[in-house]
């Protein structure tokens, strides 16, 4: 690839999140983690330290290289960042897909499945991504931004409400849909740096602007 992460410390979030509605049943959604693994395996063979955030993926990646930390739900997901944010980090990836919404009382038993109806009341979840930089100023951020149908003048918006919310460094403004995969990579200019039509070539593209920035 030869772009160099030397010695760099990188903290990496995927897959997604699930939030409890009753001792048994969860909502989560259809990311599959397999970009956050992907730029995890990257930055390690360009030399970097990696920690990877995994949730509850369908294929956990496995690699002795990676310090991989396992969650599955968001209120674990909040507890594992915070904790890694608290280490000296150069940059931060937050390619997990966050729960945006969790139930307002969770059911702690099981709920009957002989109801006809059932009415839930969500609230929204804090946002994680904009603790980041409240803790880690200089921490070199990148954040992701996913719409059913991403073209170049959505990433535009999109990733404008995320430098504003999150103050990141970097946006990746994606999709992925039955057509496959399509992104753009935007720096705080709001210019696009790189696009691809797949995953590895993001993840290629991503780990080319971490090693000219870092």
């Amino acid at each position: 690839m030869g772009y160099s992460l030397k010695n760099k410390k990188i903290l990496i979030t995927c897959g997604p999140t699930w939030v409890p509605i009753d001792a048994v049943r969860v909502v989560s959604n259809v990311s599959s983690g397999e970009l956050g693994q992907c730029i995890a395996l990257d930055c390690v063979n360009a030399g970097a330290h990696v920690t990877l955030l995994e949730g509850p993926v369908a294929r956990p990646l496995t690699s002795r290289s990676i310090r991989i930390l396992k969650f599955c739900f968001f209120d674990e997901l909040q507890r594992l960042l915070k904790q890694e944010l608290r280490k000296n980090v150069d940059a931060v990836i937050h390619a997990a897909a966050v729960a945006d919404y969790k139930l307002k009382v969770p059911v702690r038993h099981k709920l009957s499945s002989g109801k006809k109806t059932l009415r839930l009341e969500f609230i929204a979840t804090p946002k994680l991504i904009r603790i980041i930089k409240r803790v880690h100023p200089k921490t070199f951020l990148v954040g992701f931004k996913l719409d059913q149908n991403i073209t170049r003048e959505s990433a535009h918006r999109k990733a404008k409400n995320l430098f504003c919310e999150a103050d990141c460094d970097v946006v990746v403004a994606n999709q992925l849909t039955s057509r496959g995969y399509k992104g753009f990579i935007l720096d705080k200019h709001n210019t696009i740096s790189a696009s691809a039509d797949d995953r590895k070539k993001m993840s290629k593209s991503l780990v080319r602007i971490l090693s000219e920035r870092l």
